[in-house]
């Protein structure tokens, strides 16, 4: 409200919401009471009742349902929230890590289980991390519902459910190692979000390729050799199959899952900017999109990012048309 609003009005970002649709009492109490989307034989019945032409009101309720959706002003600013947020706790977790023995030395992490101090800088850092996936975790059921909603509600879930087992069983050491990793790409996407929202397109392009690079390299390839190794099989080599072993690795793992079908996506996006040199939809995109946004986008918009996007979250939380959110 102080920071954001104000940075977004000096670039030129209008509070302007989509085009509303014309009062109308008949078709708001459909809309409110019975469907969203009413099909064909309801569709034909509001015709003849009206006197309105089935395409007319097929446009009413897609604008009806789009002026509900956040403006450009709203999305820069839960953006730029999230921009500060994913950087600061990444360099947090950076420098914090940069002095622990078992970032350079992953068979530190099971030396001494589970007698390891809890250090203040530590628990704070769990802390902080927790509370903001449960926010996330949360206001994924208020934004605009998304098609990898499924996807991204089982992707807080496991990472709730691993920061919670895995400091409860005092498994923090690989548990900062799995955090920093997974900050390391999304306060990237963001910055691609905000220079969309901002109409800078090379720059928001720049930032795209460099965030589905950065997201490969630590998702696709550190995290499975480096963590999953680690959790995997030198814990099983130091200290044995520990009881919660299997549950452990199962939700990293599942994390893992994730990650594949994130760099899919991702690399599917690039490929079609490259190609075509735009991308009209995104892969991910909102469930409902104006045909006025949908002509917008394919006449003039270039590069990764579509301008008529929405930055809801959550990969929160990834990809394209610059509705990509993170985990």
């Amino acid at each position: 409200r102080f920071i954001a609003k104000p940075c977004a009005i000096n670039l030129g970002i209008q509070d302007s919401g989509p085009h509303r649709a014309q009062p109308n009492a008949i078709l708001e109490k459909v809309f409110t009471s019975i469907t969203k989307s009413p099909d064909a034989k309801r569709l034909e019945g509001l015709s003849k009742q009206l006197d309105w032409d089935v395409r007319k009101i097929q446009r009413w309720f897609r604008h009806r349902r789009n002026q509900d959706k956040p403006t450009t002003l709203t999305k820069f600013c839960e953006s730029m929230w999230r921009f500060t947020f994913y950087l600061s706790i990444f360099f947090y977790g950076i420098r914090f890590l940069w002095t622990a023995p078992w970032f350079w030395d992953t068979r530190q992490c099971w030396y001494n289980y589970p007698f390891q101090p809890l250090t203040s800088r530590l628990y704070y850092y769990y802390i902080l991390e927790l509370a903001f996936y449960w926010s996330l975790m949360f206001s994924q059921f208020t934004d605009i519902k998304r098609k990898d909603f499924l996807i991204m509600f089982v992707h807080h879930l496991a990472t709730i459910g691993l920061i919670t087992f895995s400091y409860m069983n005092n498994m923090v050491r690989v548990g900062t190692l799995v955090l920093c990793l997974h900050d390391a790409s999304d306060f990237l996407l963001e910055a691609a979000k905000l220079a969309n929202y901002a109409k800078y397109q090379r720059v928001c392009d720049a930032f795209f390729m460099l965030f589905g690079v950065v997201f490969i390299v630590t998702r696709l390839g550190i995290y499975p050799f480096w963590i999953l190794n680690t959790t995997l099989f030198e814990s099983w080599e130091l200290i044995g199959p520990y009881p919660s072993w299997w549950l452990f690795n199962g939700l990293l793992v599942t994390l893992q899952v994730l990650h594949i079908i994130w760099s899919y996506l991702i690399v599917r996006t690039a490929s079609k900017a490259l190609v075509r040199g735009k991308v009209s939809k995104d892969d991910r995109s909102d469930v409902e999109s104006s045909s006025e946004e949908e002509d917008v986008t394919s006449n003039s918009t270039k590069g990764v990012f579509s301008t008529s996007s929405n930055g809801s979250n959550r990969l929160n939380g990834h990809v394209a048309g610059g509705q990509w959110t993170g985990e």
